[in-house]
């Protein structure tokens, strides 16, 4: 097994796909199809609301083991051999994982020819902390598309990681990852981290008090999850990314900074120490930071199409509207603040998200959520993985205990 970070001998790397029928993980799946020299595909796990489609993912790769955290595993079973037969596939009988830790035990398979050389978590929430943690131990490299888990995990997660064990799969952490080879760790003076703004972007707090959950999930640029799209209409994404960065790369909060760029072309930007600014830029596909997590530190050729410089184009940049936008300076202070509390961040805008979008609450009572919780959380006196359940499980509680008096207030 290749070790994490080191050069590509042009072997072929076994690939294990955590969260493979969303988003991240369908594009993985084309990046590994136009590269079948690079990667093969041993394993795949889904949420199991889509079982046709992970059928479609597990004939399509020969993938030797499947897992499912809910679903009908006999009904996943048939739908496996259904298209298996219409394929023409004989003699397909891969191993079936199910239940809340079935990507867990995905992330440590090992196969024919032994553990995955790379494990993609493509999980989207703080559920993948497991699997992440599963991942670092089997001795994989982790490509983190999976924020929430680094995010809740802190030091639990850095702590297990080998040197260059963790590859960023975000665009804007790619981005900084590839930038910073330009130059020595102690040269770097701050990490940019460019926000697309949303669907909301120049818009007042006041103007944002009748957003609607549909207007918050068109995005102008990405095509992401439900609560990706709306954590980027409510900035608590780049709040999330200004954390995984922070830990990720080990540069102080204070110089960590966000600016507003609306094309989403430079996706973020290392200054260094002597006034040099180094930015990655590229067209928005989520292919290549996708590809640079399994193939690092080795680049993709024709993973996803450059930029077209014989056509004119401009790239803006503007200011934060933290008046408007709160969510990465609440972000910010809880990452200060350590222990659980972006554990209790994270957790308690998952539960605002999903009160938002069955019309409980209005789109700025999110954050206000948030920021409120994270106010009444007393922090624990050790990071485990017992302190991060439990402090997520209170900041749920709480959190609902507060949508639930909003909702009864609002009925009267």
């Amino acid at each position: 097994m290749q070790k994490p970070g080191e050069p590509s001998r042009e072997t072929q790397r076994s690939v294990v796909i955590l969260g493979s029928t969303g988003s991240i993980g369908t594009q993985a799946l084309d990046v590994v199809d136009g590269a079948p020299h690079r990667f093969r595909v041993t394993a795949l796990s889904a949420g199991g609301h889509s079982l046709g489609l992970l059928a479609t993912q597990a004939v399509r790769t020969r993938a030797e083991a499947i897992g499912i955290a809910s679903g009908d595993v006999d009904e996943l079973r048939a739908l496996i051999d259904g298209e298996a037969a219409a394929h023409r596939v004989t003699g397909y009988t891969p191993e079936l994982f199910a239940g809340p830790d079935a990507s867990t035990r995905i992330a440590s398979f090992s196969g024919e020819s032994g553990p995955a050389d790379v494990v993609l978590n493509g999980i989207t929430g703080s559920i993948g902390l497991a699997p992440t943690l599963a991942a670092l131990a089997s001795g994989a490299s982790l490509a983190l598309a999976n924020k929430e888990s680094l995010i809740v995990g802190g030091t639990l997660v850095t702590g297990a990681a080998a040197p260059g064990q963790i590859v960023p799969v975000d665009s804007e952490h790619s981005a900084i990852a590839q930038c910073l080879r330009a130059g020595r760790a102690d040269e770097v003076a701050k990490l940019i981290l460019t926000a697309s703004g949303g669907p909301f972007r120049g818009r007042t707090r006041a103007e944002l008090a009748d957003a609607t959950p549909a207007q918050a999930l068109n995005h102008p640029t990405w095509d992401m999850g439900r609560v990706v799209t709306t954590n980027s209409a409510t900035l608590v994404n780049k709040g999330l990314e200004l954390i995984e960065a922070h830990l990720l790369f080990g540069v102080p909060l204070e110089a960590i900074d966000v600016v507003v760029h609306p094309q989403s072309v430079v996706h973020s930007m290392v200054q260094f120490t002597d006034g040099s600014v180094i930015a990655q830029a590229s067209p928005p596909d989520m292919r290549l930071p996708i590809a640079l997590g399994l193939g690092w530190p080795d680049r993709v050729p024709g993973a996803a199409a450059p930029c077209d410089w014989t056509r004119s184009t401009a790239w803006t940049f503007e200011p934060l509207d933290e008046a408007a936008f709160p969510a990465v300076e609440i972000a910010r202070d809880a990452a200060k603040r350590g222990s659980t509390f972006p554990a209790v961040f994270n957790a308690a805008n998952e539960e605002a998200v999903e009160a938002f979008h069955e019309g409980r609450i209005g789109f700025l009572e999110i954050v206000d959520t948030v920021e409120a919780v994270l106010n009444e959380h007393g922090g624990s006196s050790e990071l485990s993985v017992d302190s991060v359940l439990a402090a997520e499980e209170w900041a749920r509680a709480r959190a609902n205990e507060r949508l639930g008096t909003q909702k009864s207030k609002e009925s009267l």
